[in-house]
């Protein structure tokens, strides 16, 4: 069977290696590690197709040392001492040592990362893990503080679109034997419906080239509508398991804490898109609407509440318009988080200072004979007095000038 032009694609050296400038650009670190062929173990992180497992692909032509590849789904415990026997026999591995390469590192569970970690400390395997998921938590901390983690980015347009151009005019393993027509517009419309996985937008483009006719002239014609009738549905770079998970709700709260209408919509559409549950969504907006909103606005945390309510008896798809509603409500009002920190600041000194005796004035009297020990003498009740205010002390002596409560200006009021 043919194999996919993404894996026919994959590129065989740095040169032919598009993208992630920050780490194997001319003179960057991987790249001098490479080309001196002197690799100590990594961990590269990314989202897929951003060319985790093309890198590793690289080094493999490059390298001196044996190459294995393992893939965590499909391997195990005894693959890895398959592996440390054959690098301890001098005629299989005669360097003593190997390269091996674990993409989806982070499927391996705590039993087989453990078996992993003694022959990567003592050197006889030089670990190239690749994963979508934050190594900082899914991968165990010892081969982590062992490797280099380096995190790849999204592929930009430009760099996926060189790719593309690349496979249209590579004839022996590419699209060239084939005469396309394909403008630079319709070639950047496949870029964006990738998101920057690479992976998807040469297997939507080899589908559409395969597909299509070619007309009278033999040529055969690619139009953006013929891109997206190859595509599946849009991929969103979201998961409700992974690292995006926690990046889009965060972007989601930043964005309502930022007064930002626009952005809050569009992070709220792609939980919404991804499958987010609703009541999640809710939660946060709740949560958010009394840190960010606070006093500046206390009618926020009222429709928010309400809207958690409603989501719970009505459900999607109609649950979209009421967290639209919330979630714009908290991003358009002022904002005031004196509430948030003064809780906090008041946590804070309960936890770990003496907070002083309660004033006797201030303390309850159920009975008669407790008022000659001093609890409730002098009282002030606000209510007998103009405005129903008085002043009087509340705070305990130790810390009666401690100031929990730090308004903003249009705040004071609430202390006057």
């Amino acid at each position: 069977m043919d194999k996919p032009l993404a894996y026919k694609m994959r590129p065989k050296t740095l040169e032919e290696f598009f993208g992630q400038e920050h780490i194997v650009g001319k003179d960057k670190l991987l790249y001098r590690l490479i080309k001196a062929d002197r690799l100590t173990s990594v961990i590269l992180w990314g989202p897929p197709g951003c060319g985790k497992t093309s890198l590793a692909k690289v080094i493999s032509n490059t390298t001196k040392y044996r190459f294995i590849e393992l893939n965590a789904t499909s391997s195990g415990v005894s693959d890895i001492k398959r592996i440390s026997g054959e690098i301890d026999n001098a005629f299989l591995t005669p360097e003593g040592k190997a390269i091996v390469f674990i993409d989806e590192i982070h499927r391996f569970n705590k039993l087989q990362q453990d078996a992993l970690l003694p022959f990567v400390e003592k050197g006889k395997i030089i670990l190239i893990g690749a994963t979508t998921e934050n190594p900082y938590f899914e991968v165990n901390k010892a081969l982590v503080s062992r490797s280099t983690v380096l995190k790849l980015t999204k592929l930009e347009h430009k760099d996926v679109a060189n790719i593309l151009r690349q496979a249209l005019n590579n004839k022996e393993t590419g699209l060239g034997r084939y005469d396309v027509k394909i403008s630079d517009k319709t070639i950047m419309f496949l870029c964006n419906q990738s998101g920057g996985d690479v992976r998807t937008a040469l297997n939507a483009l080899e589908l559409a080239v395969i597909t299509t006719e070619m007309n009278e002239d033999g040529i055969v014609e690619i139009t953006d509508e013929i891109i997206e009738e190859c595509m599946q549905k849009r991929k969103i770079m979201y998961d409700k398991s992974s690292d995006a998970h926690y990046d889009n709700i965060s972007a989601f709260i930043k964005s309502m804490r930022g007064s930002d209408p626009n952005a809050t919509l569009l992070y709220l559409a792609r939980m919404l898109e991804a499958g987010e549950d609703p009541m999640f969504i809710a939660r946060r907006i709740v949560i958010c609407s009394a840190e960010d909103v606070g006093l500046a606005n206390p009618q926020a945390l009222v429709v928010a509440n309400a809207a958690l309510q409603t989501i719970h008896q009505i459900g999607m798809p109609e649950a979209r318009i009421i967290l639209a509603e919330a979630a714009l409500m908290v991003a358009l009002s002022p904002k005031s988080n004196t509430a948030y920190l003064g809780i906090d600041k008041a946590l804070n000194d309960v936890k770990n200072r003496d907070t002083g005796e309660i004033p006797m004035h201030i303390r309850n009297a159920p009975m008669e004979d407790m008022k000659e020990h001093g609890y409730g003498k002098e009282y002030k009740y606000p209510h007998d007095y103009p405005n129903s205010k008085v002043k009087q002390q509340y705070m305990p002596d130790l810390i009666k000038d401690t100031k929990y409560f730090k308004p903003k200006e249009w705040e004071k009021y609430y202390e006057e």
